[in-house]
Formats: structure tokens, C-alpha cells, sequence
């Protein structure tokens, strides 16, 4: 069996740090709030780290994992096919089980899941897992180029029911802090946002169908980089690691002219490319760094430790978060502010860092993990005390 690859762990760990980092946005102020600030009255700090965060962090996170999804789907394909296995059956279970959770998290727990999406995206995708390598550079970069034109005009609010969007916000606002469970669950599950802002069924239909494909780019970039066993020896490839660097300031630029320009909606264009070339750019700087510290860096071990349960660490985001934020937890919806924000997503990630390696320590599988594994494998595993000298896939 091939050693588990532990830089893929780490860039694991680390996107799950970003995608907090996004989602806190999300907690604290809704998805349709957290693009309209102003009505929280935030304090000038608040408007830099908002910033940072959209510049940073927004949209440039969750494509690292469809690329650790599509590589994943790779190495799982190898290994069946080496144990004269069927891969495909078990990535089709794979990704059902993803669908199922997703459902159920975005149902019972949290509106902003992605595992739905990345479940459906990996159905789709299936039919890509055994392609050429240079088939697949070629699906991603065309289907990265149709998603960016797809973009056109993403940012542009003047079509929408303004009035309608506050009247939501504001109810939202409401039900979120101070409702109960039932409450909010009820408010998320029957109440349609799109209603007030005037958009047409035929638009949301166009949208969901449209999801999947805005993450394959880095989805298909990613059985790509499995295919040329990028990662695999990360001291030769140290100048690769380097080149990549310069994807940084160029996404960085692309993300930020929205921002400069705010009355130029053709150029969510860009943001949406941008946010995508930042996703590599990102990849290739925590490869270059862990190279560099020869991966003796507490950093890079405690985000392996949270990369490596982080389907578990992912669900259990949104539980602290919720509890944090609604009515039937602190309550404090809308009232922490952005930088207070970022600070607590620091601070429930080095307890994640924490809990992860001394969990580890203890158990090989976390529970989620667990699940996942058995449903793939279609048989159940004896779930053994961890052993960190044993390695195994990635």
C-alpha cells in the first residue's frame, strides 16, 4: 500500500482553516447579509477585515478542496484497480454518502454546506477519473475559462428587489439570533430568500445547475496533479513550488479590481478566475513552506492532524459556529463584529489543531471518517487505536 501523503493532509487542514474563516462571515450575518455590511453599522476595523477576508480568503478555499477531492479520486482509482477492485462502485458510494450528509447538514444544522455540491460534482466527474492526464489539463482550463464568462455581470445588484433583499436580511437577522431551534430550522427550511429578491425559477434552476461546474475546474486540476504524482516528493519539486508563487499577485490583483471598481460589474469576471488562480497559488505556497521547514513545523503537524479528520472537523465548525451565533445558543448573530470574528476562527482552529493529534494519539478514523471509509468499502473496519508508524493512501 502507497504512504499516505502528508502534505496533501496539511493542505487539507489548512483550506479547512480558510473555509472557517469565510463561513464565519456567513454565521455572523447570513448569506445574504454578509454582502451588505453596511447594515450592520460595522466600525472602520471591521470594513479592513471584511476586506481581507473577500481579497483573501472568500472563494479561494473551497476550490483547494475540489482539487483534494479530484486527486483523491485518482489515488482511490490506482489502489482499487492494483487490488483487481471496481473503482468506480466505491466512488460512487463515496459521493452518495457526501450527498446524503450534505443534505442532512444543510437541512438540520447549516444553510452554507458544501458537501452536496461536492457530492454532485463528484458524480458528474466520474466519468473523468480514468482520462489522460493531458485530457483532463484540457477539460479544466476550458471549463475554468466558460466559468469566468460565466461570471459576467455576477456582481451586478440592479436587477434585484433591493428593498426585498433588506426585508429578508432583516428577518433574518431576527430568526437567527434570537429564534429557537425549531425556529431557525423552520426559517431555513420553508422560508425562500429568492422570493424577495425577485428572481425568476427559471434563474435559481440555472444556478443550481451551474454550481457544480464553477468548482470542476480545480476538481479536474486535481486528478491532474494525481495523475503526475505532484506532491508525492515534495523535495523535487521545490522549483514547480516556486513558479507557482507568482499565481498569488496575479489572483490577488484580479480579486481586488471588483473592489476598486465596484461600478464595473463585468469584473466578477475576474474575481471569479481570480479566486480560483489564489486556490493554486495557495496550493503551491503551503507545498513550497512545508518543503522548506523539511515539515518539521508544529504548524504543519497539528493541520495535518485537523486534515486528516476533516470531514469530522468540517461538521463540527458548524455545530461550535451555530451555537456560537444563533438564538439557541450565545445569540451573538450580527453583534460580534468581522476582526472579533477572525480572531475566534484562529482560536477554535488551534483547539481543533489541539484536539485533532491528541485524538489521533488514540484512534486511526474519526468518527465521520469512519463512516465514510465503511460506506466506501462497503464493509465495516475495525476501528483500531491509531499507530503513527503505520502510513497508508492518502
Amino acid at each position: 500500500m502507497q504512504p499516505r501523503i502528508q502534505l496533501l493532509d496539511v493542505i487539507r487542514g489548512l483550506c479547512l482553516f480558510g473555509i472557517l474563516q469565510a463561513n464565519l462571515l456567513i454565521f455572523q450575518y447570513g448569506v445574504f447579509g454578509k454582502d451588505e455590511l453596511e447594515l450592520f453599522s460595522p466600525h472602520s476595523v471591521d470594513w479592513f477585515s471584511y476586506y481581507v477576508v473577500k481579497i483573501f480568503i472568500e472563494g479561494s478555499f473551497m476550490p483547494i478542496f475540489a482539487f483534494l477531492f479530484g486527486y483523491g479520486m485518482v489515488i482511490m482509482r490506482e489502489r482499487s484497480l492494483s487490488a483487481d477492485q471496481k473503482p468506480k462502485r466505491k466512488l460512487l458510494r463515496r459521493f452518495l454518502l457526501l450527498i446524503i450528509l450534505g443534505y442532512l447538514h444543510g437541512t438540520f444544522i447549516w444553510e452554507g454546506d458544501i458537501l452536496l455540491t461536492y457530492g454532485i460534482a463528484g458524480l458528474l466527474l466520474l466519468m473523468f477519473v480514468g482520462r489522460h492526464s493531458k485530457t483532463l489539463l484540457i477539460w479544466s482550463i476550458t471549463l475554468l475559462s466558460l466559468s469566468t464568462l460565466l461570471g459576467y455581470g455576477a456582481n451586478d445588484m440592479s436587477e434585484l428587489d433591493i428593498s426585498g433583499l433588506k426585508e429578508y436580511i432583516g428577518l433574518a437577522n431576527v430568526t437567527y439570533s434570537e429564534g429557537t431551534y425549531s425556529e431557525i430550522n423552520q426559517f431555513r427550511n420553508e422560508i425562500i430568500p429568492f422570493e424577495y429578491l425577485g428572481i425568476p425559477d427559471e434563474a435559481l434552476l440555472l444556478m443550481a445547475l451551474l454550481m457544480p461546474l464553477m468548482i470542476a475546474p480545480l476538481f479536474l486540476f486535481g486528478m491532474y496533479a494525481a495523475k503526475k504524482q505532484w506532491f508525492t516528493v515534495p523535495s523535487a519539486e521545490r522549483r514547480m513550488y516556486k513558479k507557482g508563487l507568482f499565481l498569488i499577485p496575479v489572483a490577488l490583483l484580479a480579486k481586488s479590481l471588483y473592489f476598486i471598481f465596484p461600478e464595473v460589474h463585468w469584473l466578477g469576471m475576474f474575481s471569479l478566475l481570480g479566486a480560483n488562480l489564489l486556490a493554486l497559488g495557495y496550493i503551491f505556497l503551503i507545498a513550497f513552506l512545508y518543503e522548506k521547514t523539511a515539515h518539521a513545523s508544529s504548524l504543519f503537524q497539528g493541520a495535518a492532524s485537523v486534515g486528516k479528520l476533516s470531514l469530522t472537523n468540517y461538521l463540527i465548525q458548524s455545530i461550535v459556529c451555530t451555537l456560537i451565533f444563533y438564538g439557541y445558543g450565545l445569540g451573538l448573530y450580527g453583534k460580534l463584529g468581522v476582526t472579533l470574528g477572525l480572531l475566534l476562527g484562529i482560536g477554535l482552529f488551534l483547539l481543533q489543531m489541539l484536539a485533532s493529534r491528541y485524538y489521533l494519539k488514540k484512534w486511526k478514523y474519526g468518527p465521520f471518517e469512519y463512516l465514510l471509509r465503511t460506506f466506501t468499502y462497503w464493509s465495516f473496519i475495525k476501528k483500531t487505536k491509531s499507530n503513527e508508524h503505520t502510513k497508508e493512501t492518502a
